[in-house]
């Protein structure tokens, strides 16, 4: 069964359409292509940060965006997790502060704080402010957050930007242990081959805003490892 069903049409100021239509069930599904293909796009849509010119969105049985009916939840009702490359943590909050911030936007229990904190290895930095923490460390808040917000999607915008390939390796292995202890559907937006590989069990090929194939990781021709 479909966990998220996207259709949608979306035109920037300078002339980059995105029309765009798949869906994705449980799982972690990559949204893959070039830099400016509209993958960053798409999430923000399925956000909520973002409105269609035209467009559907739905999550399970719940209608996120529907144009032609004018809805359009706002983000904080979605019960959607986005990481950002950037991570966005709130800087005068503490980690803790940090992490229970997530928990005051969730409609679930499903994440427990304690868990969270102990796969994600945080219990040493939990006092610790934004500034004091090192990019991986920071990844790691910033994912912990978004799991404890109870989302019934986690979507993550290129989660390995800027990270040497050590910790790169380090922060797979946080995500290989999330995703399989939580079997919490994913979309990951990467367009690095090795890193689909590696997380995702199906590809979206997106290039120039439309997606131009789907299938597994071995089937779409974009994602080969060892191409970047």
């Amino acid at each position: 069964m479909d966990h998220l069903s996207f259709d949608c049409d979306c035109t920037y100021a300078s002339g980059f359409r995105l029309e765009a239509r798949f869906t994705a069930g449980t799982g972690v599904t990559a949204l893959f292509g070039p830099s400016g293909s509209g993958k960053s796009t798409v999430l923000a849509l399925i956000a909520g940060l973002l409105r269609p010119a035209r467009g559907v969105i739905s999550l399970g049985d719940r209608t996120l965006t529907d144009t032609s009916a004018r809805v359009h939840l706002p983000p904080e009702h979605r019960r959607v997790g986005l990481l950002f490359q950037n991570h966005c943590l709130l800087p005068h909050l503490s980690v803790r502060g940090n992490l229970e911030y997530g928990m005051k936007r969730r409609s679930s229990g499903q994440f427990r704080f304690d868990e969270i904190v102990g796969i994600l290895e945080l219990g040493d930095v939990l006092a610790r402010q934004p500034h004091e923490l090192s990019g991986g460390q920071k990844q790691r808040v910033a994912l912990g957050r978004a799991l404890l917000s109870g989302p019934e999607l986690l979507m993550l915008d290129e989660p390995f930007s800027g990270l040497d390939e050590p910790l790169q390796e380090r922060i797979l292995e946080y995500l290989r242990r999330v995703l399989s202890e939580y079997q919490i559907p994913t979309l990951l937006v990467t367009h690095t081959p090795a890193h689909v590989h590696q997380l995702a069990g199906r590809v979206i090929h997106l290039d120039a805003g439309r997606v131009v194939a789907t299938g597994s990781p071995e089937e779409v021709p974009g994602p080969r490892p060892g191409r970047s």
